[in-house]
This record gives C-alpha cells, structure tokens and sequence, in this order.
C-alpha cells in the first residue's frame, strides 16, 4: 500500500508542477558552443548548420526527465507488465516469421534467437514503441540542462557524428525522450559502437530494417560476454537459514557447490548440473523470489543496469521457446 502512496504523490505532483523550461537566450549561447566542439571534433559544417539551425529545448523532455516514478513499481508488477500473455504470444510469433533469419544471425553472432526477440519485444515492443521525440533536439535539451550534461553532451555529439556519416537524416532519429534510439533503443555511443549494416544496404537502420534490428541486437550482446547455450538463470529455492552473505553478483560458485549449500530449484527438484559459474540475486528484495544467475544475466545488465530489466529478458527469452 505504501508503494501506492508513493506513485501516487508522484504522478499528482508531477500533474501540478509548472512546465520546465530552459532559457532561449543562453540555449543559444550553449548551442554556438557545442557547434565549435562539433566542428573540432570533425563534424562538417553543413551537418550543423542541417541540423542544429532552428534548434529549440523540448519543455515536455524535461518534464519526463524530473519525474520518473519506476523505483515505485514492484518487481512483481513490473514482470506482469513487461511479459503478459500478448507479448509472449507476439513474441512467438515474430520468431517464426523471421526464423531463417534469425537463425542465421544467431549462428554468426552466437546469441540465441530467442533472447534477440527478447530484447527486442521489451525495449520497443518489436518495433512499435520506438518513442516519438526528435532525437537531437531531446539531446539537446538534457545536454543544457545541467543535471547529467556531460553524459548527455557526448551521446548528442555521437547523434550528430551518425548524421554525418549517412547513417540516418535528423527526421529519422526519432526515439525516447532520453535518447535511445529505433527499434533496439541504442543510445547514440551504443548505435556507433554496436549497429550493424547486415543486409549492405549502405546504412545500419535500426529503424526500419529488421536485419540491422536483429544484427545489431547480437553484435550488442556478443560484445558484451554473450555466452551461447548458457542461458541466463532460474528461479531458486533458498534453504531455512542460508548466508545472505552469498546473495549478490560478487560471489559466484558452481552448481555442485550451490547444491552442497541446499539451494534447489523453485519446485523443490535437484539442481541440473549445468556447467560454469552462477550467482544468486534478489531483483524485489529479501521478500521476493530469488534466482541463480549465468554471465549472461551480467550482459544483460551491462545492456540496462536493472535487475527487474535483465530478469524480464530471461522469463520472456523462456516463454518463446
């Protein structure tokens, strides 16, 4: 009930606040600034003038950015949110339509296909949620802001760098209020440093070309440890009594040891004697369930650094297939 309260507060004051708004006239003033260190940076004249002439703060990206209202949410809820039944369904179904494909890029990337789907259903509900704000002006917009300027300077930098080499025009790079981009929701660095052409169409479209979509997922992942047939975890069952000293990515230990300690599956069976190292986390706390976790899980967060995140992505990676 708590929890409740707390959501509650937040939305209403949110409704009530005034409108965040930056100041046009030092905007401006920052705005000639980055153009200078755009142009040191070797971006061309006329991808600036293409791309920042006109350019305003966004009131609404702000607005978004002062009230995020996630760490209200249970992981309970959180699951049942982000793998219904519909999406489960969905899921299935896409990796039919695109197995071949699929398969291919899984056997040259080593993830499965399932997880690409995975991430791929959570991040933009295969495609259809990609967000609606202009990505430069969002960037922007956080860049002036102050609160986390640095960060979201670079990540306008790297947006205007993939302007310049082609891979997308600025009407194009639509995303999230906070910058992630197409249907993979890559942020700028995340885009230069993971996107894929895989089908050589001249340009790496997160956008509109599920091959550079499903490429780029697994390129991401294969650079961030994926280990093919891993897995990513399971639902445990701790014993009466047992070290909550052990709980947590620091400590890793093998199946036999982890079975030595009494840890058994959620239904009570024998641990399968899988190979590797595992750790244990609790994504909703001493209260909620607790699962035993591969490397892969560890990629996962290095992808988004949420627990609640990384564990959706195993439990509809496990309900596709």
């Amino acid at each position: 009930m708590r929890l409740i309260v707390i959501a509650i507060c937040i939305v209403l004051c949110a409704c009530s606040a005034p409108p965040v708004r930056a100041n046009e006239t030092d905007f401006q003033s920052w705005l000639q600034a980055l153009r200078q260190d755009a142009l040191t940076q070797g971006i061309r004249a006329e991808t600036l003038d293409r791309t920042l002439t006109g350019l305003e703060p966004i009131p609404r990206v702000l607005e978004y950015d002062r009230r995020q209202p996630e760490h209200a949410v249970t992981f309970e809820d959180y699951l049942k949110r982000t793998v219904t039944a519909q999406r489960v369904a969905a899921a299935r179904a896409r990796l039919a339509d695109n197995r071949a494909l699929l398969d291919e890029i899984g056997r040259r990337y080593g993830v499965e296909p399932r997880f690409i789907v995975a991430l791929w259903g959570i991040e933009s509900d295969f495609g259809r949620a990609m967000g609606g704000f202009p990505i430069i002006p969002a960037l922007a917009t956080l860049a002036y802001d102050g609160r986390r300027s640095a960060f979201f300077r670079g990540e306008l930098l790297n947006a205007l760098k993939i302007v310049d080499r082609g891979d997308a025009a600025p009407d194009e790079m639509v995303g999230s209020w906070a910058g992630a981009m197409g249907q993979s929701q890559f942020m700028p660095s995340s885009y230069l440093a993971y996107a894929v052409d895989y089908d050589g169409e001249g340009r790496r479209d997160i956008w509109h070309r599920p091959a550079d979509v499903f490429a780029s997922i697994a390129n991401y992942l294969a650079h961030l440890g994926w280990q093919r047939e891993r897995g990513w975890g399971r639902e445990i069952r701790l014993p009466p009594g047992f070290d909550r000293g052990l709980i947590g990515l620091d400590t890793k230990r093998n199946a036999a040891q982890w079975r030595e300690l009494g840890l058994r599956r959620a239904d009570g069976g024998e641990l399968p004697p899988t190979e590797g190292l595992w750790s244990i986390v609790e994504p909703g706390g001493a209260e909620g369930p607790a699962y035993l976790i591969s490397d892969n899980y560890r990629a996962v967060l290095k992808w988004n650094a949420s627990y609640y995140f990384a564990t959706a992505v195993g439990y509809l990676a496990d309900r596709i297939e």
